[in-house]
Formats: C-alpha cells, structure tokens, sequence
C-alpha cells in the first residue's frame, strides 16, 4: 500500500474579486501539477456560491506538501495574489493510503 499526503482547501474570495480568483486559480494548479511530489492537483468552483472554491491536492508526502508551500510559484500567485483577495481560507491536511 501506498501512503499518500492529502490537503482541501476551501477559499472563499468577496463579491468583487471572486471572478478574479476564478482566473488565477488555474495557473497556480498548472504549476502546481509540475512540482516533482505532486500526484494531482484540482480546482472546483461552487455551483451554488461562487465566491467559494475547493481545491483537492495530493501529494507523495507531508514533505512535498511544504515544498509546494515554499515553492516560488505558490508564494507569487498563492501567497501574494490570491489569498488577499479572499475572505476566508479553510486549509486541512489528511494521510492516508491506497492505490494511487
């Protein structure tokens, strides 16, 4: 069996920047994607509020999760585009195993 690290955030962006945050989302998953200890990585805007958005990652383990975190990527388009322009951001991190 495989152990694998996984993490589910949701951020919830205001009225006005929402639709912003709809279009930087994509280029943080893209390279996201091409980190080495990345299994996957996706983006789904809620149906019902879309200001709400949930992002599934998973990783090989807690390790690449920080490496993701430290990553030059995440601290430009994450760190210092997209969480200002939230309200609210949930971060929680699961381990578990199975095929991947």
């Amino acid at each position: 069996m495989t152990t694998h690290f996984t993490v589910i955030a949701t951020y919830t962006a205001t009225s006005d920047t929402a639709d912003e945050v709809a279009m930087l989302l994509p280029q943080l998953a893209e390279a996201s994607r091409a980190e080495e200890g990345n299994i996957s990585y996706t983006v789904a805007r809620d149906l019902e509020d879309p200001r709400r958005f949930t992002i599934t990652e998973r990783y090989v383990d807690a390790a690449a999760f920080q490496a993701h975190r430290d990553s030059e990527h995440f601290q430009r388009i994450g760190v210092g585009t997209i969480i200002p322009l939230l309200h609210d951001r949930v971060v929680s991190a699961y381990t578990g195993t199975g095929a991947l």
